[in-house]
């Protein structure tokens, strides 16, 4: 019975997911966002600001550690609008007359998500070794990268699962992922946080954004790493299963009043 069950859930989320798939790539003006968002700040970044930016080191290999962490924040918060337009839409009670879990809609947005996620953040990559980025990263050290991005984008995608389940609206959803995405900029992936006044570095030292970048910057360049991987991963695994059991129980609520 278990092994139907788990076989049952497995068919239905594979099912969700090629249905986010589709709908990912029939939106053309979401996808390139995504994509063009993150190649526009590196730019901007590296060829404006870069000039004026000492970090020590060539700013470009500075840089795009952040606009990596930048493009997966904006990819994964695309999954909030994406579950409110589901949940206010209708679709959610049509799923609730047919022979599927309703749970696998979700599931479906978090792995389709976390596919444009990794489409967008090559691509941001290919694009940043064009214009002069050089890592030194090794064999380990991208299985590193690829591990921590992953996780991030895990964790990520559940928060705004959450908030897209919590909103009632599509306009509410766009507005509440704000937050998430203004935490970059706070951190240390465009300037050193040495340079912010006192306050502002006491949050960006704090907050999970600036061992997140340091860690990747580590790892793709050579810099040392000290304890910034272990802060990571701890902040996201506890983001990750705050983020399922909020999702989960929100989630049977709104089932139960249905």
């Amino acid at each position: 019975m278990n092994e139907s069950k788990w076989a049952w859930t497995i068919i239905d989320s594979w099912t969700m997911t090629q249905r986010t798939l589709k709908h990912i790539f029939r939106n053309i003006e979401s996808l390139m966002m995504s994509i063009g968002l993150p190649i526009a700040l590196m730019l901007m970044f590296v060829y404006i600001f870069g000039g004026a930016i000492d970090t020590g080191t060539s700013y470009i290999n500075y840089v795009v550690p952040g606009v990596i962490v930048t493009c997966v924040a904006f990819g994964s918060s695309l999954v909030a609008v994406e579950v409110a337009d589901d949940m206010t839409g209708g679709l959610f009670e049509r799923f609730r007359t047919m022979p599927i879990l309703p749970s696998s809609l979700l599931a479906g947005h978090v792995i389709g998500g976390m596919a444009r996620n990794g489409l967008a953040t090559a691509i941001t990559i290919l694009i940043a070794v064009i214009i002069g980025f050089r890592p030194t990263a090794g064999i380990l050290e991208w299985l590193g990268v690829i591990g921590i991005l992953a996780l991030f984008m895990f964790a990520a995608s559940w928060l705004f699962v959450l908030f897209g389940l919590i909103v009632k609206s599509v306009e509410t959803a766009n507005a509440i992922t704000f937050p998430m995405l203004f935490l970059p900029y706070l951190s240390s992936a465009f300037v050193p946080t040495e340079t912010m006044p006192k306050w502002l570095h006491t949050f960006a030292e704090n907050q999970p954004m600036t061992p997140f970048i340091e860690a990747l910057r580590s790892l793709l360049t050579g810099a040392p790493l000290h304890n910034n991987l272990w802060i990571t991963i701890a902040w996201f695994v506890g983001l990750l299963i705050f983020s399922i059991v909020g999702a989960t129980i929100i989630f049977n609520r709104k089932k139960k009043r249905k």
